[in-house]
């Protein structure tokens, strides 16, 4: 019993001593020393200086020049062509004023010969009526009678000569109109685009004699989206309106390894809007084609050309020019506040292109835009501004601090 009391006496004395060992361990250890804080540097990030300003914007787009006026020329009687102009071949110039062919016309000379004749004779029957009529009311005068009746004074018999006669004038015309049908006229100035007969083939009336088009306007249909209508003042049509104002457009084609312009106007658009392509189509005109200017070696503006069109839009207030790489998905741009803290700023795209595009958006005079990719962009991130130097030395207000690039 002493042994075991004696034991567990000691036992508590080696506990005790331990915890007051560690416990003096756990005092007598020295404290870790507080690290100096590090402030970390601000990443760089590029930006260019931007200002809000009024800009008409030129928007680009593309066609094939057509014809504004394209027929066929059709024979209005029947016969054997007898000649041919000079320039009734493909490709022709003509005006409307000289023939493009002649249809025999000896049938027709004979037929306004027969009618003038038929007309002839149906004033003289006329005449004839006429007299009868003034010999029968003498005699009813002298008869001492007042009022005669009209089947003794002639007037049936009248009235059906004066009724020849219209139509002996109306086979006269008809006949006068044949003959001159046999010289075919072209409604209007043109160029002809392929011929259907030649010399000595007879043609009916009805007969397609030539496919032509007309020279003085020809026309260039240019698919606009919904995008570039917004830019464009375009003379859109309404019921009852007045005509709008035209929008000059210059065209642009290649022809013979050289680049060369026309001057239109853009005058309408057309009735529909594009089922497949939800495209709008606005019509431009190109005035006298194929008119040589004094001193100019450019050539006509042929159908069937392929032409760029550049049209002047209507100006566009708080337009801000950016390199491409500053639009982020969203149509976002980051911009640095006074504090040259990132903000995120959402614009609308008036235009683009493969190097630049043009914004509308809450931008200020002289506002930063960041336009090169940071690894991390977290709105209110502060960022160290590098400035291309040569803009920097252009500015006037250097109202933040920036590092030059």
């Amino acid at each position: 019993m002493k042994f075991l009391k004696s034991f567990k006496i000691n036992s508590l004395v080696v506990l005790s001593l331990g915890v007051i060992v560690a416990a003096g361990l756990v005092v007598a250890k020295p404290k870790p020393q507080a690290m100096p804080m590090v402030e970390q540097a601000a990443p760089a990030a590029d930006v260019i200086y931007v200002s809000p300003e009024s800009r008409s914007l030129v928007v680009k787009t593309q066609g094939t020049v057509t014809a504004r006026r394209e027929i066929d020329v059709v024979a209005q009687v029947s016969g054997v062509v007898t000649s041919v102009s000079d320039q009734f071949v493909d490709g022709g110039f003509f005006d409307d004023s000289h023939p493009l062919l002649t249809i025999e016309e000896h049938d027709y000379r004979f037929a306004l010969v027969r009618a003038e004749s038929k007309l002839a004779s149906a004033k003289e029957v006329l005449a004839t009526e006429r007299g009868r009529q003034r010999v029968a009311k003498r005699e009813w005068r002298e008869l001492g009678n007042k009022d005669a009746n009209a089947l003794f004074l002639r007037e049936p018999q009248i009235a059906s000569a004066e009724a020849a006669i219209k139509s002996a004038e109306a086979d006269r015309d008809q006949a006068q109109m044949d003959l001159d049908r046999t010289q075919l006229v072209a409604p209007f100035k043109g160029r002809i685009w392929e011929t259907y007969v030649d010399i000595g083939q007879y043609v009916t009336a009805g007969t397609k004699i030539a496919r032509v088009y007309s020279t003085d306007v020809v026309e260039v249909r240019l698919p606009l989206s919904d995008r570039q209508v917004a830019l464009l003042d375009l003379p859109l049509s309404y019921q009852g309106a007045d005509t709008a104002t035209p929008i000059p457009v210059t065209l642009k084609g290649v022809f013979g390894g050289k680049e060369w312009q026309w001057q239109g106007t853009i005058t309408r658009t057309d009735a529909s809007i594009d089922v497949k392509s939800r495209m709008v189509f606005a019509v431009a005109e190109v005035a006298m084609p194929f008119s040589r200017e004094a001193g100019s070696q450019r050539p006509p503006l042929s159908i069937g050309q392929f032409v760029h069109a550049d049209i002047r839009g209507a100006v566009q207030q708080d337009v801000v020019s950016l390199p491409r790489k500053a639009l982020h998905p969203g149509d976002k741009v980051w911009v640095l506040d006074q504090d040259d803290r990132l903000k995120q700023l959402s614009v609308s795209v008036l235009q683009s292109n493969v190097n630049q595009v043009m914004v509308k958006g809450d931008f200020s005079q002289q506002s930063r835009v960041v336009v090169s990719s940071l690894s991390v962009n977290v709105a209110g991130m502060k960022v160290t501004p590098v400035v291309d130097a040569e803009q920097y030395a252009a500015l006037t207000d250097k109202k933040s601090s920036v590092a030059i690039n």
